[in-house]
């Protein structure tokens, strides 16, 4: 198991380090609807995580989706919507597609993050998109087992470990004893294999390949606690609504039609993960898809606002007036 889940990860990880790195130099124009006219496409960065919900964005990428409505897409490889963060504040990018937990922290701090769409959200039954997968001798069989573990997540002080206590006080295991460590999704099979943690949450096709060599499924945090929680949304700042409405509407109306698309062309999506990831096919036909959506109104964002407070990741509820500026 060893030699193949470490493989594995090293040539997942190579590809995601390729498929992101284009010239970072590169801006935005300042007025779309112009370029859009002339013939010419306004260029947009756009910061996305290396995992199979990513396919949606490759895959109407291909399909042209994007420079229908005359915009020119680099996808920019980021670890978590919170480390997207500073890059969208100066300007590096215009919009990252992460966890709304991200944006949640940055309202406390009044920074003028919002998210002004969805983009995917988790599966309210049956095989979730992501999961606290563990070895098959690990013993670690059920929620209560995390307590006293060290468990990985991509970010840590987000919506995965915040979940995932919730899981394990319902489960009756104490949360306060588990401790989280940072690990980037593509590193996950080798670290678990190495031993460097006892418990691993991931998204596929990382969770695949742990369970297919005979891995075990410990809980589905986000089923567990919020089912059908939003995976990942849509990003921004009020700096770029206020100052450039013109790109975030072409954005907006671009990315609805890609998830509507996404959602009825699965073969398209999985055959851009097998691409992007450098996974084979068979394995990108396996992965569990999430609901794409651009809709915030069944996201669960406000639920995760309140657990965040249950267990004092924030102080307060951000305000959603402020934070959720559906476009």
């Amino acid at each position: 198991m060893k030699k193949s889940l470490a493989t594995i990860g090293v040539l997942a990880a190579a590809a995601i380090a390729l498929s992101g790195c284009t010239d970072s130099a590169a801006g935005p124009s300042s007025s779309p609807t112009d370029d859009s006219a002339s013939g010419e496409l306004t260029a947009v960065r756009v910061a996305a995580l290396p995992i199979a919900e990513t396919g949606a964005l490759w895959a109407a990428i291909d399909e042209g989706i994007f420079e229908d409505h005359g915009l020119d897409i680099e996808v920019v490889p980021a670890q978590g919507g919170a480390n997207a963060i500073p890059a969208l504040l100066s300007g590096d990018i215009q919009f990252a597609i992460g966890q709304p937990f991200g944006p949640i922290r940055a309202d406390q701090q009044d920074l003028g993050v919002v998210i002004v769409g969805n983009y995917a959200n988790s599966l309210a039954d049956g095989d979730d998109v992501n999961a606290v997968v563990a070895l098959g001798d690990s013993g670690i069989m059920r929620p209560a087992d995390l307590a006293g573990k060290k468990v990985s997540v991509n970010t840590i002080g987000a919506a995965g470990d915040l979940t995932i206590r919730k899981a394990v006080q319902d489960d009756g295991g104490d949360p306060s004893t588990i401790e989280f460590v940072e690990v980037a999704f593509p590193d996950v099979p080798a670290q678990l294999e190495a031993g460097t943690m006892d418990a691993a949450w991931a998204p596929d096709p990382f969770r695949g390949m742990i369970l297919g060599e005979g891995g075990v499924s410990v809980v589905q945090p986000y089923q567990a606690t919020i089912p059908g929680l939003s995976v990942l949304t849509n990003i921004t700042t009020q700096a770029l609504l206020d100052e450039d409405p013109d790109l975030v509407a072409a954005y907006s109306a671009a990315m609805t039609e890609a998830l509507e698309w996404a959602s009825g062309n699965e073969e398209a999506v999985r055959a851009a993960i097998a691409t992007n990831l450098e996974i084979p096919e068979e394995a990108a036909a396996g992965i569990t898809l999430p609901t794409f959506t651009w809709d915030l109104g069944d996201a669960g964002i406000e639920d995760l606002g309140a657990l965040a407070v249950e267990f004092a990741y924030i102080e307060a509820e951000p305000d959603y007036d402020r934070l959720l500026q559906q476009q």
